[in-house]
Order: C-alpha cells, then sequence, then structure tokens
C-alpha cells in the first residue's frame, strides 16, 4: 500500500521524474478535485443559457455535485427546468465523474506532451487503487477507451431502438445522454419519471441495465477479463467480483419478485414479460445506478429494506458505483465464516486474505454506518418527514444511488447541504475522505494482548 504522507521517495524511479521531496496527500488532493470539479459545475449551471428559469445557487450546487458524484438525486427535472446547454453540461460533469477526474487529468497531461511525475504518479495510483506506480498512465488509457467503446455500442443500439418514435435528431440526443448516465451509475434521466414509461422496453432494459451493471463492475475487472481472457487465469479478486455481482443480482430479482407481483401499485397490473422485465430493473439498479422503472415510494416495506442492503453493498472498486464496495461487503461475510469455522485466517479460492485487509473491510463498513447514522438523526431532527424516507435517502445520497421516495426537493436548505456532503463522500469513499483528516503515526513498540469480551 502507498503511504500517502511519504517523506521519502524512490532516488531513482523508470520515467518519473523526482523533484522536490515533500508530503503529498492524495486523499485529500483527490477530494479538493471533486469539490472544484462541482464549484466549477455549479458556475456553469447557475449561467442564464443553462436553466429555462433562473435555478437558486442551492439547487445548482446540488445538481452539480449530484452528477460530479455520478449520485442522481435531484431538485429540479433535468428535462424540463435545465437547456440543453445545461443537460450537456450535467453529462460533461457525469462522464468525468464517472470515469474519474484523475483519469481525465492524466490523459490531458500525456496528449499535451509532457509526463508524469512522482507526485502526479501517487496521485493517479490512488485513484486507480494500484501499488503500481509504472501502471497508472495504462490504466488511464484503458479507462478511457473502454468507456468510449462501451459507451459506442450502447448509443448505436439506444438510437436503433428510438429512432421510430423519436427521429433522428431527439434520438440521438436522448441515447447519448443515457448511455452516459447509466455507464457511469449516475440514474439522471430526462422525464421526471425516470424510465417508467420503457417498463416493457426489451432492448431498453437489456441495454440500460447491462450498461450500468458493467460499469459498477470496475475498470480493474475489464482490464483483467480482457487481457487473460481465461476464467482460470482472472485475478482473485475479479473472481469475486464476477461471482459476487451475479449471486446478488440473481438473489434480488428473484425477492423483488417475489415482494412485489401482487403488489398493486408496481407489478401486479403488469404483463408477465414486464413483470419480469420490470423486476429485473428494480434488482439490479439499487446498487448506485439510480434508474427506475417502479414508484419507488409504491414499493413494499420488503422491497424497500432490500433495497437500501443493495444500495449500502454497492458496485465494484474503481468502478463508476459506490457503496461499501462488493469487495468489502464479500471479506466481511467471508471472515465471519471463518469465525464460525473456528479457522484462525480467511480464505477464498485456495487463496488467504491478509489481516490488514480483513481491518480495512471493517473499517470501511464502521465508517460508512457511523456517517450513515450520524446523517440521518441530523437530518430526522431537522425534518418532520418519515423515518423510512430519511433513512432511504441518506443511503441512497451517500451510496451516490439516487433512487428517491420523493423526499429530495422538499428537504430544507441544511438538509440538502448534508445530502451534498453525503454525495461527496460517497463518491470518494468513506475511509479516503476519513483520510484526508488522519495522520500516521509510527507504532514503533509492541504491547502485550489481552482480551475484551464480545459478542
Amino acid at each position: 500500500m502507498i503511504n500517502w504522507q511519504a517523506n521519502v521517495y524512490p532516488k531513482q524511479f523508470s520515467g518519473v521524474k523526482c523533484r522536490k521531496r515533500q508530503k503529498i496527500n492524495p486523499p485529500l488532493v483527490l477530494t479538493i478535485g471533486f469539490i472544484v470539479l462541482i464549484m466549477l459545475g455549479t458556475g456553469l449551471l447557475m449561467l442564464p443559457m443553462a436553466s429555462t428559469q433562473p435555478i437558486s445557487w442551492l439547487d445548482a450546487l446540488f445538481t452539480a455535485t449530484s452528477a460530479v458524484t455520478v449520485t442522481g438525486l435531484v431538485v429540479i427535472d433535468t428535462g424540463t427546468d435545465l437547456t440543453v446547454f445545461g443537460q450537456s453540461v450535467v453529462m460533461l460533469l457525469i462522464q468525468i465523474g464517472g470515469i474519474g477526474f484523475m483519469t481525465v487529468a492524466v490523459i490531458s497531461i500525456l496528449s499535451l506532451g509532457k509526463t508524469l511525475g512522482l507526485q502526479q504518479r501517487l496521485l493517479a495510483s490512488r485513484a486507480f487503487d494500484t501499488n503500481d506506480l509504472t501502471s497508472v498512465i495504462k490504466v488511464a488509457k484503458y479507462v478511457l477507451v473502454y468507456s468510449l467503446v462501451i459507451e459506442s455500442v450502447a448509443f448505436c443500439l439506444l438510437f436503433i431502438s428510438w429512432f421510430d418514435d423519436y427521429g433522428a435528431l431527439k434520438s440521438a440526443y436522448h441515447s447519448l445522454f443515457y448511455t452516459i448516465s447509466a455507464f457511469n451509475n449516475a440514474g439522471f434521466a430526462l422525464s421526471g419519471d425516470s424510465l417508467s414509461a420503457f417498463k416493457g422496453d426489451i432492448t431498453v432494459n437489456v441495454v440500460i441495465t447491462a450498461l450500468f451493471i458493467i460499469g459498477g463492475l470496475g475498470f480493474t475487472v475489464l482490464i483483467d477479463i480482457y487481457k487473460q481472457k481465461r476464467w482460470s487465469l482472472l485475478s482473485t479478486n475479479t473472481r469475486l467480483v464476477l461471482i459476487a455481482t451475479l449471486v446478488l443480482n440473481c438473489i434480488a430479482f428473484i425477492l423483488i419478485f417475489f415482494f412485489e407481483h401482487a403488489n398493486p401499485t408496481t407489478l401486479a397490473p403488469l404483463s408477465t414479460s414486464e413483470q419480469i422485465l420490470t423486476a429485473w430493473f428494480q434488482a439490479v439498479t439499487p446498487r448506485t445506478a439510480g434508474f427506475n422503472t417502479l414508484p419507488i415510494d409504491g414499493l413494499s416495506q420488503d422491497s424497500t429494506l432490500l433495497t437500501m442492503l443493495l444500495m449500502v453493498i454497492g458496485g465494484g472498486s474503481v468502478s463508476t458505483a459506490s457503496g461499501i464496495k462488493l469487495g468489502t461487503f464479500v471479506i466481511l461475510i467471508l471472515a465471519m465464516r471463518s469465525y464460525l469455522k473456528q479457522q484462525t485466517t480467511v480464505t477464498v479460492f485456495n487463496r488467504q486474505l491478509s489481516d490488514k485487509l480483513v481491518i480495512k473491510a471493517l473499517s470501511v463498513m464502521i465508517l460508512y454506518l457511523f456517517i450513515a447514522f450520524t446523517s440521518i438523526m441530523i437530518i430526522t431532527k431537522l425534518e418532520q418527514g418519515s423515518l423510512l424516507d430519511i433513512t432511504f435517502e441518506a443511503i441512497s445520497a451517500l451510496s451516490t444511488v439516487g433512487l428517491s421516495r420523493g423526499i429530495t426537493g422538499d428537504l430544507s436548505a441544511p438538509s440538502q447541504l448534508i445530502i451534498i456532503l453525503l454525495m461527496l463522500i460517497g463518491r470518494v469513499g468513506p475511509l479516503t475522505f476519513a483520510y484526508c483528516f488522519a495522520r500516521q503515526h509510527s507504532q514503533p513498540l509492541t504491547y502485550p494482548t489481552t482480551s475484551i469480551q464480545i459478542g
């Protein structure tokens, strides 16, 4: 793992210019980078040409934050309150926020014919979650190319599907907007009811869900699949993410169909084929996609609780998704299994996980829960709404999902500011955000072991 506050850098490093040695805190720099991007987006959305009617600075800030953090929570109607210019700003912010502004920064530096210094590589390596400083340029290129290729294919499929209904120009624009929004797990839509009008459209359901599932796997997983091409050669992380994604999606689909098939406000009025498509869409969207084809406030309590659990889990690391991340969730499950079996190590696929990795996963979970419950308590004190609605909103924001039970626009200014902060924390990651304020302390001494009763 990279020393994020390192004072000592290698004297020689292939392809890296070692300049003045100084402290660097990548988590803080990354967080500031997101904040700067949000401020720029807010300024652009405040321009008269960005909206059909004047919007407040808070609405602009909320929208820009939601776009940069690829959340999808909205306080204004993207399709009617924003002009084409304003919607284009949202698309640009989603794209940069989804693939990561460090990817854009690295590609921009290279396109200008410049080289990356050591500090720049340290920042990029933190963003890409890799310890190999020599690979950051390749990873950035892979991320950009994969994003453009996948989005191009999806754009063509959606364009063909919508051509007869919308015509060439409108079909192209809608296809571009929804492709970028879906692949980056943003959930922004040009209609107030999201994609509810397409609940029976096979092409739209398959393409949109494929986009946010692929985007939520993680770029390191996609790179590994491209390079290895054989299951036996894939890394442990890749195999774990693929299996866990499949299992979670299938379980969620079965449960949503079972919970909602008789619900008159959701699946009951639909045909069998529409029920299957809609249940599938609703099952896979909570893991940070943000689109919906069912009214979220019409879901049964069973489905609502399941949706919140899926939002907490989120997608893969180094992806366009957030949450505690799929790897974190699986590691905690494996750790619990090992303890119940009275095993001294945590293993997966005949590989042993380090104690440090297990502690990191536990830290992410505890930080997430602490931030979530603290924000829920504060918002509950500020608002008079339902505890279920507020909890759902807070988790959706922290997991950068974008699903809502309809209270976003009704929240007071202080509560909206809390949601904005939650979206930012969710995008950079609770642990990364905590590292912005934490100081590293060496522990040269070892102490006698002791025991504390638990369980």
